[in-house]
């Protein structure tokens, strides 16, 4: 088994995280180390666009999972070394035993619905949590019509929208009000930020819906895809959002999202 390995080089205790990791797999699995942490480890690693693996053990937090589907989308078993880890399963005081779960195959992938966006005709890239069009400069709305299956669903003057999968749920859409959605309903969020007509709340709508965002005052935005990558819509663009082709794949060792929602909700 090819297994891949990543770490969030910010971590203060990434060497030592990724040393007990390295030991748990030593003669095992043929390892592939991403260039960054092989060279704080000393060791040869190579770019994650270019690694070739069955699966991708993660050292960090959902952020760090997001900036790797945002390249490429891999198996991932996600070692919790962030805050929250929703996205994440393995607990740091047990990495050798969910290691010794991997490797017999003591395990279930879990695909969660990704989001395919469209500036005009260019693709960007997949999104896990939300798609987030906001504006440019602070304090200053911008008129916003979003479209589902080509009918008119928000009309808005709002600091921006957010459209989000049922993962993205506890995330930002949590926070201006959106509904925690259970992974395996097939839906999305279509939610505003901070929206003028307070009469105006988040919308769910069925998961294969077409949504087309227009902003109507033809400002510029700014388009921010699973807080990792950020780019500039014109007035002109027209964004689309479909469901991806492409689900992430995440390993579990157990299904139980409402009491790991609740756990991690309470932090």
């Amino acid at each position: 088994m090819k297994i891949g390995v990543l770490a969030n080089p910010k971590l203060r205790n990434m060497e030592c995280i990724t040393r007990e990791l390295l030991m748990a797999l030593e003669g095992r699995a043929d390892v592939i180390l991403e260039n960054a942490v092989a060279k704080v480890l000393g060791m040869p690693g190579v770019p994650l666009a270019e690694m070739d693996m069955d699966m991708l053990i993660t050292i960090g937090g959902d952020g760090t999972i997001l900036f790797v589907l945002q390249t490429c989308n891999p198996i991932i078993a996600g070692i919790n070394a962030g805050q929250l880890g929703f996205l994440t399963e393995i607990p740091l005081d047990s990495i050798k035993d969910h290691v010794d779960r991997i490797l017999k195959g003591d395990y279930t992938v879990e695909e969660r619905m990704r989001l395919k966006i469209m500036r005009n005709d260019e693709r960007l890239p997949d999104c896990v949590n939300e798609a987030v069009l906001h504006t440019s400069h602070v304090s200053k709305m911008h008129h916003f019509e979003v479209l589902v299956d080509d009918m008119p669903a928000l009309n808005v003057r709002a600091d921006g929208i957010i459209i989000s999968t049922p993962t993205g749920s506890t995330s930002y859409a949590m926070s201006v009000g959106g509904p925690i959605i259970d992974p395996r309903v097939d839906a999305l969020v279509l939610a505003p930020i901070a929206p003028f007509n307070l009469a105006i709340r988040p919308l769910v709508i069925p998961g294969d819906s077409r949504v087309e965002v227009r902003h109507i005052d033809r400002k510029e935005c700014t388009m921010v895809l699973d807080g990792q990558m950020e780019c500039v819509i014109e007035p002109h663009d027209i964004l689309t959002i479909t469901r991806s082709e492409n689900p992430a794949r995440f390993v579990r060792f157990q299904e139980d999202f409402y009491a790991k929602a609740w756990k991690k909700l309470r932090m």
